[in-house]
């Protein structure tokens, strides 16, 4: 399988050409590149766009790679009800990743004076953000202790030629990293990079054990090991298809205020852990694309958050709970705080059971949902229709206070401390209930050919 970004643009557009979006007149990185993300949100579309006239800049911007459940399904090759499945499954199938000693990237190199961030078509995003910044910046380092590399995403507004402040709030291995490097004194080698494969991008975001690689899940998510190449001045290796691979480090002891910024909740945010990145080298192919992602509730930001939720949840509860027959984290959610789960009971309790399982998958989750296997998680009108006509407030509601929570939460207190909810929509195990209404399935199947051949 091919490991660029191009190559699957490429075949994504030959197999689905309306998804992606070639924008041939000029705009400008000032909000141009979010409003058209938004309009096209706003009709319900979720295109790859391909902005080739960036005013001022002569690489082309790239977004909604990862923006849909369309895209992630054809990334993995398999339809998108099994793709939550699927990526469970690979995710667990790990390789090690290979290196490759000349990469794309190595093409044009800048250090030194010749680094000057603004030479990219990084974009503002919202009126209200504090600066620029680099949403599509994939973070890479290795654990000081270990050795071990794990990469995510985090948010970088830029500063100035060679200066970014980085959060790094999700909390998770590189807030570690960070810790255990300014521990000893020692700044945390890293490099930023941009431009990548989906797989590459979902990998990212697995939560494998800690003595194992993030590069390893995304090659069990290709199903060949995964091509890596060094950087130019900093001991890493990066994805060796990458676009462009900013090399440096985040300062041991520096901090300064970073943000406000439009942030996943739909919210700007003024909260940050306030590193400081410092850039030692710009490394890009020849005539390299510059991949964004849209800030704030846009599908490219959190689309891909809720699928990997969705399977490291599934992964948990069939430990556990044998006939689990859907799971979904919604957009409505911002793919984070919010989880449906339907299963068939065997034995009473097992939804109440299902619960803190699933809220002890990922600090985020808040509200956890489980409905009997009769109801669509992917529908939250039958999930809430659900909630509506078998829960009882009295009995099917598990409340924990004074949990761990996301620090992004405007709705948290400012440590990042919620409470968290799960209801029981199911209904009572082994106790006579109202019988649903369901239509016979050949006249179903009736009503859809009739409706297809009126043609509205």
């Amino acid at each position: 399988m091919s490991q660029d970004l191009r190559s699957f643009v490429a075949a994504y557009e030959r197999a689905h050409p309306d998804e992606v979006v070639r924008v041939a007149e000029p705009v400008a990185a000032d909000y141009d590149v979010m409003a058209l993300v938004l309009e096209y949100e706003r009709r319900r579309r979720w295109p790859v766009l391909l902005f080739e006239r960036v005013a001022g800049h002569d690489i082309p911007v790239v977004c909604n790679v990862i923006a849909s459940r369309r895209a992630l399904a054809f990334a993995l090759g398999v339809a998108e009800r099994d793709l939550a499945q699927e990526y469970a499954r690979r995710i667990k199938e790990r390789r090690k990743p290979v290196v490759v000693p000349d990469p794309p990237f190595h093409r044009r190199v800048l250090r030194g004076a010749e680094v000057d961030l603004a030479q990219l078509p990084i974009p503002l995003y919202f009126p209200g953000d504090a600066g620029r910044y680099l949403t599509a910046g994939m973070l890479v380092a290795r654990d000081p202790d270990t050795g071990v590399e794990t990469e995510g995403y985090h948010r970088f507004q830029v500063k100035g030629r060679d200066r970014m402040g980085v959060s790094l709030h999700s909390r998770r291995r590189m807030f570690e990293y960070q810790r255990r490097a300014e521990a000893r004194g020692q700044a945390l080698p890293c490099a930023v990079v941009l431009g990548l494969h989906p797989l590459v991008s979902m990998g990212s975001l697995a939560y494998p054990p800690a003595d194992v690689g993030k590069f390893e899940v995304v090659g069990g998510l290709f199903g060949e090991p995964l091509e890596v190449a060094p950087c130019t001045t900093i001991d890493l290796h990066v994805p060796a298809h990458a676009e462009i691979v900013i090399e440096g480090e985040i300062a041991a002891g520096a901090r300064e205020p970073e943000g406000p910024f439009g942030e996943f909740t739909g919210y700007f945010s003024r909260r940050s852990t306030e590193h400081v990145f410092t850039v030692t080298a710009v490394a890009m192919r020849e005539r390299p694309w510059f991949q964004s992602i849209g800030s704030g509730r846009a599908g490219d930001h959190i689309t891909t958050l809720g699928l990997v939720r969705e399977a490291e949840i599934l992964n948990a509860l069939t430990r556990v709970i044998p006939n689990v027959t859907g799971v979904h984290v919604p957009l409505s959610g911002t793919s984070s705080f919010t989880a449906y789960v339907a299963l068939r009971q065997g034995r009473p309790g097992e939804a109440k059971h299902a619960i803190p399982i699933v809220l002890g998958v990922d600090h985020y989750l808040k509200l956890v949902i489980v409905v009997d296997d009769d109801i669509d998680v992917f529908d939250e009108s039958d999930v809430l229709w659900a909630v509506a006509t078998r829960m009882q407030a009295d009995r099917d509601l598990v409340v924990i206070p004074g949990s761990l929570g996301a620090l992004l939460d405007p709705s948290a207190d400012d440590r990042g401390v919620t409470a968290k909810l799960g209801i029981d929509a199911t209904r009572p195990f082994g106790q006579p209930f109202a019988e649903k209404l369901v239509m016979a399935p050949d006249r179903m199947a009736w009503a859809r050919a009739l409706v297809d051949r009126l043609g509205r």
